[in-house]
């Protein structure tokens, strides 16, 4: 906005639509222009004001540090520019930090303020936000980051850059640790600071517009003398490339943080990744089942036998109108917030997931995600992950690692996308990676076969200690039409290929891939959607109840044992030659 009193003025005009907004409106709007949507920059106090509850702000206390360790001059003398930035900004620092609450929870929050010196990273910011970071470790409390910086500070040379290295250990830190990490980017958010602790968090909100990146605009266009999108950097830009995972209006962040700080709990019973790593975890859970300790896990409880054809079972796992993904989680989760991108390159539409709550429980959610018309299937790519998604879908699981958190991985997916483009991004590593990651993950996973498992690229999701599977839903290790044209070659043999794979859940629950299969109505769950999610979050409850309270390497050990004895264990073997 522009004004020509910064305090007094009645009227204000928009910077982006240069529309007259009255600035008491202004002010109720949090500094958004009512025409064009355009997010003014405001002060660290006001931040600090809108997000946190009132009356709860703590300052932390300001350290002592080097004010000009250079002696630096240039036009003026570099105290002179901090005696001129003080005056103006009324701050004493580019970042304050504080203790406080939102929603009745505890947090820390570092708000930068790009009215000091364009709020530039040296020696006492990078100080006051390592000690942030420290009170945020030490009370394991959740810290949030608000940043506006045009990078590091030149006046301070190597000093400032230093700042990066520092910042980037605390929240390391903290990764350890498992505490809970949030940025909010605002504009602009550049160089030292986007390259270091702003971009470490586990969740990166951006307010619309907000720019971020490294270099500048201008600086790329002059070196590689070619125009960028007009979009180039923008918060729009970064969440289709994967590198933020959600743009929020600034009204809705302090409600979209007080949902994210409820993931912040300490998990009895459940130690430390490092320490499952590094093998010096140790049991903490007390009075457990005998179950747990068998070697293995709980006896399968029994499913539905096939009523039907193999062929049907296919269409009806296909059934462009089954519940996908997000309708499963609309149906049975509390405040499931959608978190975006892979943090390298993109954003896969085929692979949705989040944190979420079921029946009181944070679980992080990840799964395949289709549609109900072409055009969603489409935009979805048919729900064939590609390298982005399997790497969001890492990002994810480890997240809940760090934090905790159940696993809930539903699959319904024909395949990883195949393409020139998935190869040249490592798909084969993407999904070999994920198995490894599941293999090991030091919380509980349940994976749920909502319509068709296809291949590895179903896999990828179903590294799991337990497996749920609708009655209608297939699992194979190729497409019946693939089979066909391999085998057979003659791809109109599919219905005989899936009558010989043997892909429906009944068969998967006998070969010990399923442990629980859910009966579907005689027209399919897609006839009774309600229905269905609430037999799903039954099952889930259940077999969440009894694997969270089980020691973490008792998990792990029964995980990597339930896919050793998959085709080696004994079974029976039915009149026709096939296992039953």
């Amino acid at each position: 906005m522009t004004q020509t009193t910064s305090a007094t003025a009645d009227w204000i005009a928009c910077h982006r639509c240069r529309t007259l907004v009255y600035g008491k409106r202004l002010a109720r709007d949090l500094g958004v222009c009512p025409d064009c949507g355009h997010h003014a920059p405001i002060t660290a106090p006001q931040r600090l004001a809108q997000l946190l509850d009132e009356g709860s702000i703590v300052p932390l206390p300001s350290p002592v540090t080097p004010e000009d360790p250079l002696g630096f001059v240039d036009t003026v003398p570099y105290p002179e520019r901090l005696r001129r930035a003080r005056e103006s900004s009324g701050l004493d620092e580019a970042v304050i930090c504080v203790k406080g609450t939102i929603a009745g929870r505890p947090v820390v929050v570092t708000a930068m303020d790009f009215r000091f010196l364009g709020g530039s990273l040296g020696i006492a910011v990078g100080e006051r936000i390592t000690r942030a970071a420290d009170v945020a470790l030490a009370e394991r409390a959740p810290l949030v980051m608000i940043t506006a910086s045009g990078g590091a500070r030149m006046q301070e040379g190597i000093f400032a850059l230093m700042q990066m290295a520092k910042t980037s250990g605390a929240l390391a830190e903290l990764d350890e640790a498992g505490v809970l990490t949030v940025t909010i980017v605002t504009d602009p958010t550049y160089a030292g600071v986007a390259a270091s602790f702003a971009t470490l968090a586990d969740v990166i909100i951006a307010e619309p517009g907000a720019r971020m990146g490294f270099t500048g605009r201008r600086v790329i266009e002059q070196t590689i003398g070619q125009r960028l999108p007009d979009d180039f950097q923008t918060a729009e830009f970064l969440l289709a490339h994967g590198l933020v995972d959600d743009i929020r209006p600034r009204a809705e962040l302090r409600s979209v943080l007080a949902r994210l700080l409820t993931l912040q709990a300490d998990r009895p019973g459940l130690p430390d990744w490092e320490d499952v790593r590094d093998g010096t975890a140790r049991d903490h859970a007390d009075g457990q089942d005998d179950r747990a300790t068998r070697g293995g896990p709980a006896a399968r409880p029994t499913g539905p036998p096939s009523r039907r054809d193999p062929w049907e079972n296919v269409q009806r796992a296909r059934g462009i109108d089954r519940p996908t993904t997000l309708e499963y989680l609309a149906t049975m989760m509390d405040s499931f917030i959608e978190l975006h991108g892979d943090r390298m390159s993109g954003d896969c539409p085929a692979i949705v997931g989040g944190p979420a709550v079921l029946d009181g429980r944070p679980v992080m959610v990840v799964g395949h995600q289709k549609g109900h018309s072409t055009a969603e299937l489409i935009a979805r790519d048919f729900a064939m992950p590609t390298p982005d998604g399997y790497r969001k879908a890492a990002r994810l699981m480890r997240l809940a690692a760090k934090l905790r958190l159940p696993v809930v991985t539903f699959i319904d997916t024909p395949g990883a996308h195949p393409g020139l483009e998935a190869e040249e991004r490592g798909q084969a590593i993407a999904i070999a990676e994920n198995l490894r990651l599941m293999a090991r993950l030091p919380v509980p996973i349940v994976a749920v076969v909502s319509g068709e498992g296809g291949s590895g690229g179903a896999l990828a999701l179903g590294v799991a200690d337990r497996m749920i599977a609708f009655e209608s839903s297939i699992y194979s290790v190729i497409s019946p039409e693939g089979c066909a044209a391999i085998l057979w070659r003659d791809r109109t043999m599919a219905p005989s290929a899936a009558a010989a794979l043997r892909i429906d859940a009944a068969s998967q629950l006998r070969f010990g891939v399923v442990d629980e299969v859910i009966p579907e109505p005689d027209k399919g769950v897609q006839d009774d959607p309600m229905l269905g999610a609430e037999r799903l979050r039954k099952a889930l409850t259940v077999a969440l109840d009894e694997l969270v309270a089980r020691p973490v390497q008792e998990l792990l050990r029964d995980r990597r044992r339930r896919f050793r004895d998959i085709g080696i264990a004994s079974v029976d073997v039915d009149q026709e030659g096939g296992a039953k």
